[in-house]
């Protein structure tokens, strides 16, 4: 039971660093750099995506039609104010996002930034390794035989060396793509 419950749990640290690291731009315009913007709307924070179309006419623009015009400018200071370093031009119907190609600085900047979104992803495997040794040495006390949660504790050691595994195959890809020139 614990087993499975940790297995889940380390699923879903991969599936977030998964998701972190699309965020991070590798010099090519995604729709999907654009998922952590929030809008004020009629004075409720949403989702971009709540609010426009984001498509993608060609390799390096990002084009945004809000389905109401009067919250374009509400859109502009959003992506103005992220941390993403892209500089909207609204043309009163849509905002178009001209995606500058990496500096070599600026990949190496993107490069941190996702080691630290991996070492964050491997932090909480192993939170999760220790939560679950600390709930099989309960088990321990309640009776449950050494040998068996010596076995369960290997097993869940295995269980983090796997998934961490998984995270820095996830940052050598993104890397890669980063560096790429």
């Amino acid at each position: 039971m614990y087993l499975e419950e940790a297995k889940e749990l380390m699923n879903k640290s991969i599936a977030h660093v998964s998701a972190e690291l699309l965020k991070i731009r590798a010099g090519k315009a995604m729709p999907n750099m654009l998922d952590g913007i929030m809008v004020e709307y009629y004075g409720a924070m949403t989702p971009l995506s709540q609010v426009a179309s984001v498509s993608t006419p060609d390799a390096r623009t990002l084009m945004i039609k809000p389905w109401e015009k009067n919250i374009i400018s509400d859109i502009e200071r959003s992506i103005i104010n992220s941390d993403l370093g892209l500089n909207p031009q609204n043309d009163g119907e849509q905002i178009i996002i001209n995606i500058p190609t990496l500096t070599e600085e600026r990949r190496k900047n993107l490069v941190k930034q996702m080691k630290n979104e991996g070492e964050q992803g491997k932090i909480s495997i192993r939170n999760i390794r220790k939560d679950t040794n600390d709930s099989l040495k309960q088990l321990q006390k309640d009776g449950a035989s050494e040998d068996d949660i010596k076995r369960a504790e290997d097993k869940v050691q295995d269980l983090t060396n796997e998934f961490t595994t998984k995270i820095d195959e996830l940052l050598g890809k993104k890397e890669a793509e980063i560096m790429k020139v």
